[in-house]
């Protein structure tokens, strides 16, 4: 796996290739919707803002979640939404509207829901790849975070989209964990949040069983269990990917210093990297997604980036591996798993 840390990624060795070879090279890259481009991370991990920043650059086309590959075919899909405590649809939904209806309005929406209902025995890959022909030759990007909770739904991804890129997007864990926790702690001033609550579970991972008693450690909330268990998912699965196909970045470096990393992230990619391209990247407000939609379809990305999509200049605070853990009443570090985790991502 290429990882993006600091510095430019080193050139690549010059080989010899058949002349079959260099047929097979560039018919590849003359199919851009088999080469959707996954970006991989646990919620909190700065995914939204990432992935839209990417989606801008003038050959790709950044979608919202569409949270497709937790099943097979679209009619799964639509079982799966009618029985989520989320709004999973939205997002795929609001793509349908502006790409097959023109705009995202309450009666677009009804339209792509009837345009998704009509394709009830197609795969959710074949939505994915029917989606990535409307914008061709763009190239889509597509970072549904319920992707990275099953492996199943990676490698349904991965089988689908055999040339597909990943791209693994992580965050500090203290960040990570510290941003959990200042979203319950919101919501907790709007109400209780129940045990039930996705970013609940995600703090208390492995959540509450079917009884409704909590498997973690007497239900404490220890986000960084989560962020360990989702990421191992991740990492796991790029084993079987080529390593050509997959790069690591971490969100840090590409929100302090964006002009430099989203370079390299284009140039990876095999993108433009002119200033032009890259100037564009650092507009993610100017989505059509990075605003709420209309009613039917309010959501499809997280509520807060919606609410301020633009990128702000940051100046995120170096954050050690050492030392206690604010949400811990015992002030314990992070698990010995945690650190060596973070440290193979490169965080000290």
């Amino acid at each position: 796996m290429t990882t993006i840390r600091s510095g430019k990624i080193p050139a690549p060795r010059k080989t010899r290739v058949s002349p079959a070879a260099a047929t097979a090279t560039e018919s590849t890259h003359t199919f851009p919707t088999e080469q959707p481009v996954f970006v991989l991370a646990p919620p909190r991990s700065f995914s939204s803002i990432v992935s839209t920043m990417l989606g801008q650059h003038p050959q790709m086309y950044g979608l919202p979640e569409l949270e497709l590959f937790a099943a097979e075919t679209v009619g799964e899909w639509w079982e799966l939404c009618w029985d989520a405590t989320v709004p999973r649809a939205h997002g795929a939904l609001r793509t349908v509207a502006k790409l097959f209806f023109g705009t995202q309005t309450e009666e677009t929406i009804k339209f792509a829901r009837g345009w998704l209902r009509r394709r009830a025995h197609f795969t959710t890959g074949y939505v994915l790849e029917t989606l990535a022909t409307k914008v061709a030759p763009r190239v889509v990007v597509e970072k549904s975070t319920s992707n990275v909770y099953k492996p199943k739904s990676l490698r349904r991804a991965a089988q689908m989209f055999p040339s597909a890129r990943f791209i693994h997007l992580v965050r500090h864990p203290r960040g990570h964990g510290e941003s959990v926790l200042k979203f319950l702690r919101g919501r907790e001033k709007e109400g209780r949040v129940p045990a039930t609550h996705w970013m609940h579970r995600l703090a208390a991972f492995p959540g509450p069983n079917r009884n409704g008693a909590n498997a973690g450690e007497a239900g404490k909330l220890d986000p960084q269990r989560g962020w360990l268990a989702l990421h191992m998912n991740i990492c796991k699965f790029l084993e079987a990917v080529p390593p050509q196909q997959q790069l690591r970045i971490r969100a840090e470096d590409i929100l302090t210093d964006p002009g430099r990393h989203l370079r390299e992230v284009a140039g990876w990619l095999g993108l433009r990297t002119d200033n032009a391209a890259i100037e564009e990247m650092k507009h993610p407000e100017r989505s059509p997604y990075a605003c709420f939609g209309p009613t039917g379809a309010r959501f499809g990305n997280d509520p807060s980036f919606l609410r301020e999509p633009a990128l702000r200049p940051m100046r995120l605070e170096p954050q050690r591996l050492d030392g206690p853990l604010s949400w811990l009443d015992d002030r314990r570090g992070f698990l010995p798993k945690v650190r060596r985790l973070a440290e193979e991502f490169g965080y000290e």
